[in-house]
């Protein structure tokens, strides 16, 4: 059973950042490819950014590549989102969210039907 808990959203202004966290608790010490996505209201879930089980490797959205950044401490089971020059279309829950398949099968799949446990989302909301 694996439970995460997302924490860091808030109210900014556009041009301002935010660090998401998305803290695993789980039973074993295996990792595994970890991504975010992002829901605002009336609108589809959608992928944000991912990284691969090491955190070497990591892949984003095009509205936000440059802007944000994915990282991971696995000692601390954390998964990281820096968001920069934040845009008032950025406002949404934010979700991060488990993947128990290889990189490689992960990647270029932002699908979130691929990922099998989700935290409870964290709202951040960019005012203009």
């Amino acid at each position: 059973q694996v439970q995460l808990v997302e924490s860091g959203g808030g109210l900014v202004q556009a041009g301002g950042s935010l660090r998401l966290s998305c803290t695993v608790s789980q039973r074993t010490s295996t990792t595994y490819v970890m991504g975010w996505f992002r829901q605002a209201p009336g609108k589809e879930r959608e992928f944000v950014a991912a990284i691969s089980r090491g955190g070497s490797i990591t892949t984003y959205a095009d509205s936000v590549k440059g802007r944000f950044i994915v990282s991971r401490d696995n000692a601390k089971n954390t998964v990281y989102l820096q968001m920069s020059f934040l845009r008032p279309e950025d406002t949404a829950v934010y979700y991060c969210a488990r993947n128990q398949r290889p990189w490689d099968y992960v990647n270029n799949r932002p699908d979130p039907n691929e990922y099998d446990s989700w935290g409870q989302g964290t709202q951040v909301t960019v005012s203009s």
